[in-house]
C-alpha cells in the first residue's frame, strides 16, 4: 500500500518503452504519409524536427550540461571579481559614467545627424503627378497625360524585370491628396509599382526617382508636375514647407510669389521645386444682374439664379417609383447647350406679372443679367484664423540621407528675408510635426518614469532604491546614442521615441531583479558588500537571459533577415535575403532597444551595484550624523 503523502507513481519500464516505440512508429508513419501525397513541406518539416531530437539528445544535452556546470560558474566568478573591482572604486564608475553621458550627447550633436519624422525605404510605388491650370479640359489633360507616361516608359525602358506596372489615371484619384476622391479635369497620375523587395535583387528603386524627374521636368509648358513615392507611415507634410501668413490676401499673394522667387534665385541643393497652394487663375463665370431691370419686370434675384441652376444643374420635377426603389427626375437642358454658356444666356425666363394681372410673361435672361468672364482665388486656407499661404518641395532622392542639411540651409535662407509688415514667413511642415512628436514622445516618457517611479516606492518603501533604478534608465541612453553615432544611423523621432520609452520597462525590470534580491540578502544577515556581490553573481543569469532574448530576438527585425521556411522545407531554397520595407520602417525601433539594451545589461550588473553601496553608505552617514 502506498503511504501517505506519498505521491510517485511506479512506472512499468517495459509499458512505457511500448508507448515509446509507439510514439515513435506514429510519427514515422505520419512522415511517410506525407510523403507519400507529395506533401514535401510536412514531410521535410517533420524528418527536421526528428533530426533536431536527435542532435540535442546525443549531442547538445551534452555540452549544455558542461557549460553549466563548469563554464558558467566560471563566469560567474570572473564577474563577481570585476564587480568587486568596481566597488572599491565607486566614484570613478559613476564620474565615468556621467562624462559618459555627456560626452555621448556631445557626439550625437556634433555629426548632425539626419532626423526624420518616419523613415523611408526604396519605393514600392512612384507617383507623377500632373497638375494643369484648373479649368483645363479632361481631354487636354489625357493628352498630357499620356506624354508623361511616355517619358515614364522611356526611363523604365523596355522588359523592366523591377518593374510590375504602370498606370494612369486622369482626373479620378489623380490628386497628391490621398484622402481626396473628388473628380478633377485638370490632374493626372502616372504610377509606377515595383515588385516586391526580395524579387529585385539588389537593385535599388530610388534612384529611379530622379530619373524620372529630370525626364519629366519641363516637357509641358505651364504644367506643375511633381514625382513622389507612397507614404511610409502617417501622412506627413513635405519636407520643406514655408508657411506665409497675414490678413491682407493681396499683400500675403505679393510676399509669397517674392519669397518663391528668392528661394528659386538660391538653388539650394537638394529641393526639388518649390509649388505654392495658392490658385490665383481659377477660371469663373461671374453672372451680374441687373437688379433695376429686374425689379421693373417683377422678377427677384432667386428666380433668375434658380433658372441658371435649373438649366446646368437641374431641377428634380418628379420621382420614379419603381417597387420600393424610387428613382428622382430631373430635367435640365442637353449637354451641348448646357456647355454652351450662349444657349443657357439666350434662355427665356418665364413668370406670372402680377401687375399685368397675372398673365404670363417670357422674358430673355440676356435683358436681365450680363455675363463675364474673369480669373479668381482657386481657394483662401486658414490657420488659427490667419490667411496662410505655403510653398512646398520634396527633397530629391540624392538628397533624402542628408534631408536635415536641406531644411537647415532652407531655414538658414529665410533668415535673410526683408521682414514684411503684417505678414509673418515661417518654416513648418514635417519639421514642426517633428518637433510636435519629440514633445509627445518626451512627456509620454517622464509620465511612463513617473508611474514607475511611485511603483517602485510602494514596492521598496525607499525613494533612494527608486532613484537608483531611475537612474539606470537615464544610463541606458548612452547605448542608444553612443550605437547610432557609431554606424552612423539616422535619427528617427517617432520609432527612436518608442524604443526609448519601451526599453525603460526592460531595463527597469531587471534593476528591480538585482535590487530585491540584494535585500533579501541583507534580510537573512549577509553584510551590504557580500549581499552586493552575491546578488550579482546569482542575479547575472536571469539578467543577461531577458537581454540575449531580447536583443537575439530583434536583430532579424533590425537587419531585415528575411526566409521563406515554406520554400526552405518543400524545395530546398530558403530564398533568403536582406532588408525591405520592414527594417527601414521597423529598423529603427529594433535598433534603439538592441543599443539600448546592450550597455543598460553592464549598467546593471556593474553600475547599478556600485549606486547601491554608495546609497547605503550616504544613508548611513546620515543617520549618524543626525
Amino acid at each position: 500500500m502506498r503511504r501517505e503523502g506519498d505521491d510517485s507513481v511506479k512506472t512499468d519500464p517495459k509499458k512505457a518503452r511500448r508507448r515509446t516505440i509507439a510514439g515513435y512508429v506514429l510519427y514515422a508513419l505520419a512522415t511517410a504519409y506525407f510523403y507519400a501525397n507529395g506533401n514535401l513541406f510536412m514531410g521535410n518539416l517533420l524528418v527536421a524536427l526528428a533530426l533536431l531530437l536527435v542532435l540535442y539528445r546525443y549531442v547538445l544535452d551534452g555540452v549544455v550540461t558542461r557549460f553549466q556546470t563548469r563554464a558558467w560558474p566560471a563566469i560567474q566568478n570572473v564577474y563577481a571579481g570585476f564587480l568587486e573591482f568596481a566597488l572599491k572604486r565607486p566614484w570613478t564608475m559613476l564620474v565615468g559614467m556621467f562624462v559618459l553621458l555627456i560626452g555621448s550627447c556631445g557626439i550625437t550633436a556634433s555629426r548632425q545627424a539626419n532626423i526624420v519624422l518616419f523613415p523611408k525605404a526604396d519605393p514600392n510605388f512612384i507617383y507623377v503627378y500632373l497638375n494643369m491650370p484648373v479649368g483645363t479640359d479632361v481631354n487636354v489633360t489625357d493628352s498630357l497625360t499620356r506624354v508623361m507616361e511616355q517619358k515614364v516608359m522611356e526611363v523604365l525602358g523596355p522588359d523592366n524585370p523591377v518593374v510590375e506596372s504602370v498606370i494612369a489615371n486622369v482626373a479620378l484619384n489623380a490628386s497628391e491628396d490621398q484622402f481626396d476622391r473628388s473628380a478633377t479635369s485638370n490632374k493626372g497620375k502616372v504610377g509606377v509599382a515595383f515588385v516586391e523587395f526580395g524579387k529585385r535583387h539588389g537593385v535599388s528603386t530610388k534612384a529611379y526617382m530622379d530619373k524620372i524627374r529630370e525626364a519629366t521636368r519641363g516637357i509641358i509648358p505651364g504644367a506643375e508636375i511633381t514625382v513622389d513615392q507612397e507614404q511610409g507611415g502617417p501622412p506627413t507634410p513635405k519636407p520643406v514647407s514655408v508657411e506665409i501668413r497675414g490678413d491682407d490676401f493681396d499683400q500675403l499673394t505679393r510676399v509669397s510669389m517674392a519669397v518663391k522667387r528668392y528661394l528659386d534665385s538660391l538653388a539650394i541643393p537638394g529641393v526639388e521645386e518649390l509649388r505654392s497652394d495658392l490658385i490665383v487663375s481659377k477660371p469663373e463665370i461671374n453672372i451680374q444682374i441687373d437688379r433695376d431691370r429686374a425689379n421693373r419686370e417683377g422678377i427677384s434675384t432667386a428666380q433668375i439664379g434658380g433658372e441658371f441652376r435649373t438649366a446646368i444643374l437641374g431641377k428634380e420635377a418628379s420621382k420614379f417609383r419603381d417597387g420600393e426603389d424610387e428613382v428622382p427626375i430631373n430635367i435640365r437642358l442637353q449637354k451641348d447647350q448646357r456647355e454652351n454658356i450662349n444657349a443657357v444666356e439666350n434662355l427665356n425666363i418665364t413668370f406670372r406679372d402680377m401687375n399685368m394681372g397675372g398673365a404670363l410673361r417670357s422674358v430673355p435672361m440676356a435683358a436681365l443679367a450680363e455675363v463675364k468672364y474673369r480669373n479668381t482665388f482657386g481657394g483662401i486656407r486658414r490657420k488659427d484664423q490667419e490667411r496662410m499661404v505655403t510653398l512646398a518641395s520634396n527633397i530629391t532622392a540624392e538628397y533624402q540621407p542628408r534631408q536635415t542639411e536641406v531644411v537647415n540651409a532652407v531655414k538658414a535662407a529665410l533668415l535673410g528675408l526683408p521682414k514684411y509688415e503684417g505678414i509673418t514667413v515661417g518654416f513648418a511642415g514635417e519639421d514642426a510635426e517633428m518637433m510636435d512628436a519629440m514633445n509627445f514622445l518626451g512627456r509620454s516618457l517622464i509620465i511612463s518614469l513617473f508611474i514607475i517611479l511611485l511603483i517602485l516606492v510602494t514596492q521598496f518603501n525607499s525613494f533612494g532604491k527608486t532613484l537608483i533604478i531611475l537612474t539606470e534608465v537615464i544610463f541606458s541612453i548612452i547605448g542608444v546614442l553612443l550605437g547610432m553615432a557609431i554606424f552612423d544611423m539616422d535619427f528617427s523621432v517617432i520609432m527612436m521615441g518608442v524604443g526609448i520609452v519601451a526599453l525603460a520597462g526592460i531595463v527597469v525590470r531587471n534593476g528591480i531583479l538585482l535590487v530585491e534580491f540584494t535585500d533579501h540578502l541583507r534580510q537573512r544577515g549577509m553584510n551590504v558588500h557580500d549581499a552586493i556581490v552575491e546578488a550579482g553573481r546569482i542575479r547575472m543569469t536571469p539578467v543577461l537571459l531577458t537581454a540575449t532574448a531580447a536583443i537575439l530576438g530583434l536583430i532579424p527585425l533590425a537587419v531585415g533577415f528575411n526566409i521563406d521556411f515554406e520554400s526552405l522545407f518543400a524545395s530546398g531554397d530558403p530564398k533568403i535575403y536582406f532588408g525591405g520595407d520592414s527594417v527601414a520602417f521597423w529598423g529603427p525601433l529594433s535598433w534603439t532597444i538592441v543599443f539600448g539594451l546592450g550597455f543598460a545589461t553592464f549598467i546593471t550588473l556593474i553600475i547599478l551595484p556600485v549606486m547601491y553601496l554608495k546609497g547605503w553608505q550616504l544613508k548611513r552617514w546620515w543617520a549618524e550624523k543626525v
